[in-house]
């Protein structure tokens, strides 16, 4: 993959303020747990709007990197190497990696907004179900509930209880500042 010297810069640029982003949360108010940050997310789709798939992908799995050292600990958890892997991967590199790829809805929409809310709601699902996955094979291994729950239904009502915030937050914004912003969604 060839990369710009532009596109690396913007790139850098946005993975920091995606970082930043997601260091403000909004604490659940619900029994689960979790936290919605507040459209930590939102960068790297412009990112991968702007510059394609390849780059999106690319800054949304260091950034991913970023978000593993941030939390460093929860690798730390992990009882073996297979859990450390899962963990590495599934909630972190992979998990964030396919945020990089909210772009490819761009040439079935006619209209450019429907693209990148679809793009948002397909990948951030997509991260929700890597959460899921360690959820039932690693979390609940480590710490089964304590409300009892198949770990299927813990898992996705954990993930889901922050995960679908965010997604409805992140289109929110969207739809509310893709008019004024419109120019910073398009190919440079």
């Amino acid at each position: 993959m060839k990369i710009t010297t532009r596109q690396l810069v913007e790139s850098a640029i946005m993975i920091a303020i995606g970082t930043i982003l997601s260091m403000i949360t909004i604490a659940s108010p619900w029994k689960l747990g979790g936290g919605i940050t507040v459209c930590s997310m939102l960068p790297l789709v412009i990112l991968a709007f702007r510059h394609g798939t390849k780059v999106g992908v690319f800054a949304s799995s260091v950034y991913g990197l970023i978000q593993m050292i941030i939390g460093f600990s929860n690798v730390q958890y992990a009882t073996n190497f297979l859990m450390a892997m899962g963990i590495v991967l599934f909630d972190y590199i992979v998990a964030f990696g396919v945020v990089g790829f909210s772009a490819v809805f761009k040439k079935a929409f006619k209209n450019l907004l429907s693209a990148i809310v679809v793009g948002v709601v397909f990948t951030f699902t997509l991260r929700l179900a890597c959460h899921f996955v360690t959820g039932v094979w690693i979390w609940e291994a480590l710490w089964p509930n304590e409300l009892g729950w198949a770990a299927p239904i813990w898992s996705i009502a954990y993930n889901a209880s922050y995960m679908i915030p965010e997604i409805v937050l992140t289109c929110i914004v969207i739809i509310a500042s893709y008019k004024p912003l419109r120019k910073f969604w398009e190919k440079v």
